[in-house]
Order: C-alpha cells, then structure tokens, then sequence
C-alpha cells in the first residue's frame, strides 16, 4: 500500500500519505508498526529514520517484497521491504530504482500466538503422554503375562522334559509357534531315543568281541602248551580284528549320520575309475576268500557330484558284504553305467540273496538275518544307506539276474545317482 504511494515529481521521489493511512499504520494496539520510504540515494522521504538500511546483497531489486530480522529500539522486530521503480523501461543495471519502502513490526502479536500454541496444543500432549505410556504399559503387561507364565514353565521343566506343551494354556495368536516347537520336540525325542537306543545297541555288540578277547587271553595264560597258547593267541587275533572292524564302522556311520548334507564337500568325479580303484583294493581279500572279484564298466567316464571319500566307504562296505555272504568259488562283480540320464553303480554276488521280506530290514543298524553264519556287525548296509541319502542316490536290492544256481539267487544292490547339471541340460 505504501509502495502504490510512492510517486515522482520534479524529479524526487515523494510520498503522498493521507493521514488516515498514517492512523491505521498507528493503530495496532498490541504491536508497534513502523515505516520508512527513502529516495534512491538513501535520502529519507518519509517515516522512522532509525529503521536500518538492507544489505545491498540481501535480496534483488525488484518490486517483490521481501523479509529479513532487525532490532529497533532494542526490540526485535520483523521488517517487509521493497524496491520501487516507476520507470518501466529503466534498466537496473544502469539506473537505481526510485525509493525503497519498508515495513516494521515488533513479535509481540507473534509470541502470543506461539504461547498459545504452546498452551493449547504442546502442554496438553505433555499431560496426555503420560497417560498413553501408562496405558500402553498396562496394555503389554496384560498381553504378555502368558507369555512370562509360558517362559517360566518351561524354565522350570527338568532338562530330560521333551513332552509337548499344551496349547490350551498359550494365547491363540502364539498358537503356531507352540505347534512348531512342539513339533520339534518330537523330533529331537525321536533323534535322543534313536541315539539311545544306538548307544545300548553298540555297547552290547562290543561285549562279544571284547568277551572273546579276555576269554583268550585267560586262556592262553593258563596253557603251557605252546601249540594251545598259539591256538588261543589266533583267536585273540581274530576277536581283536572283529571289535577293530566293529569300532570302525560305529565311527564311519556316527561321521555319515553326522555330516549335514548342505555341508559336504561334493565335487565332480568319475564314478567308473573311483569304483576301479576300490575294486582294485579288495582284490587280494577276493584271493583269501576263494571269489572271482570283477568290475565292468564303460570306457567314457561316469561323472557325478559327490564325495570320494564317503563314496569309496559306501562301495567298500557293500564290497565287503558281498565277499563275506558269497561262498568260495562264486563271483562279485562290481558295474558302473548310464541309464535314462542316471549313473548306476551295481555290485552282484552269487550267495544266498536276500528275501524279499527282509531286504528293507538289513538296512537297519545291528539288524542280521536269523541263520546267517558269516561274520559281522550289522552296520555296513546303514552305513550305505545313510551316504546314498547324502548323495541323493536311490537303493535297492534285486536277485541276481545272472546267478548260476537256483540254490544261489545271489544279490544284486543297485544305487542310482543323478547326474549333475550341465549348462545345455539347464537351457533345455
């Protein structure tokens, strides 16, 4: 408004204001209002001469208002400036605007209005907080005191305790979890009572050989007749050579059932030449037992993904099998080949086969079958068992196709591994 009354005559700039625009610019009565309009050497045409000048850097002149914080009378106070130009085709860069108008009010207005915020909206919010935490605190504590009953019964259960938690006494939405813990502890009851029960097996098939071996030695210590302590000496020999064999495969199955199928270190290798090398191996124990041992095979590696180490355990434990079980004069052939995009690794005898009702029953720990005179622990097939799951590798036993005798239907294991994935099997 004071910039609409800015005006030039004669060449000055002059302000024509009524006194009624005066009056209004008095007439706050909480604030004070200030004005001032200078000419543009500075010169003061009319108002407060104590309003400081702006900085010639603190805004562009043009005839937009702009706003900046000052003192004046020592109070702070908001001043509203702008630059006036009533010559339109003036250039600025050349010729100065004609006056400067500016505007000063004090903050009384603007401290009441910010006490008021302050006592209508701030002091409140700091009243009800308390009252929300307080609730909120009530809340939580009344929701999770099943929660803490919950953790203090299981707290207090002995450390044998694997029975289920009853999920009537657990709020509904925890429901879920109660159901998959207690499905968990089934499960590691079921694993505690299998290595239980695989601990009770094992010490009592180690009471033989161990029997055997002070038996023996009681014996040859008693004898004075060097043929009798070499005789029982012989014996002491072979009870030692039946717990050592005993104690080793306790170890290879505890390291089989214990190594997690993520964490074993399968790599590519040919399935023919690691068979050849366990074939090779077994050869002179073959000799000892009277067997024709033989291993057929394509000339074309057989590659799959596993590892050497477990895979010769597995082949020799079913080598070793076959050996025991067939009698003198038969044969064990070992194979590998391919088959509908699978590797086979078959291992045939010409013994007593297997009846088909028992052949899901020998893979079980300690299990033997009732009348088998052959020596052994019970444990080389779980231990195949057990690395062929680690390999994704499927097992079954079948009657040898090619035994001789009806009297002998032999055996033949038959593992089928999966070959590994190729960069064409993917795109296809």
């Amino acid at each position: 408004m004071l910039a609409q009354q800015v005006k030039e005559a004669d060449g000055k700039v002059v302000a024509r204001l009524a006194g009624s625009a005066r009056d209004i610019l008095r007439a706050d009565d909480v604030d004070n209002v200030y004005f001032q309009i200078t000419g543009p050497r500075g010169e003061l045409v009319d108002g407060d001469r104590e309003i400081p000048l702006p900085s010639p850097d603190d805004a562009e002149r043009s005839g937009r208002v702009h706003f900046r914080g000052e003192t004046l009378h020592g109070a702070p106070v908001r001043v509203a400036y702008a630059w006036v130009n009533l010559r339109p085709l003036a250039d600025p860069r050349t010729d100065p605007p004609l006056a400067l108008v500016q505007v000063a009010e004090t903050l009384d207005k603007r401290a009441q209005l910010a006490n008021a915020i302050i006592k209508g909206v701030i002091l409140p919010q700091f009243i009800i907080l308390p009252v929300i935490l307080a609730l909120v605190w009530f809340a939580l504590s009344r929701g999770l005191s099943p929660l803490a009953q919950l953790q203090e019964r299981i707290r207090a259960r002995p450390p044998d305790d694997l029975s289920p938690i009853d999920p009537r006494q657990v709020p509904e939405e925890i429901s879920p979890l109660v159901g998959s813990l207690n499905d968990m502890l089934a499960r590691l009851a079921d694993t505690i009572a299998a290595q239980k029960r695989f601990i009770a097996d094992a010490a009592h098939q180690m009471k033989t050989p161990l029997a055997g071996m002070r038996m023996q030695s009681e014996l040859a210590l008693r004898q004075g007749d060097p043929e009798e302590i070499h005789r029982s000496l012989e014996q002491l020999a072979k009870s030692s050579e039946s717990a050592t064999r005993l104690v080793n495969q306790l170890l290879a199955l505890a390291r089989a059932e214990n190594q997690p199928h993520a964490g074993l270190a399968f790599a590519p290798l040919d399935l023919g030449q690691l068979a050849r090398t366990v074939v090779g191996d077994w050869v002179q124990a073959s000799f000892a037992h009277e067997i024709d041992l033989g291993y057929e095979g394509p000339d074309a590696p057989v590659e799959i993904a596993g590892n050497a180490l477990m895979l010769r355990e597995l082949l020799s434990n079913l080598i070793d099998n076959a050996l025991r079980y067939t009698p003198p004069g038969g044969s064990v052939t070992v194979r590998v080949r391919l088959e509908a995009g699978h590797a086979l690794l078959e291992i045939e005898d010409t013994g007593p086969g297997i009846a088909p009702a028992e052949r899901r029953r020998v893979f079980e720990r300690f299990y033997r079958i009732l009348g088998t005179t052959a020596s052994g622990s019970g444990l080389g097939l779980a231990i195949v068992r057990e690395i062929a799951q680690q390999h994704g590798a499927d097992i079954v036993i079948l009657d040898n196709p090619h035994a001789p005798h009806k009297k002998f239907p032999g055996s033949l294991f038959r593992l089928t591994f999966p070959l590994p994935m190729t960069p064409e099997s993917d795109a296809a």
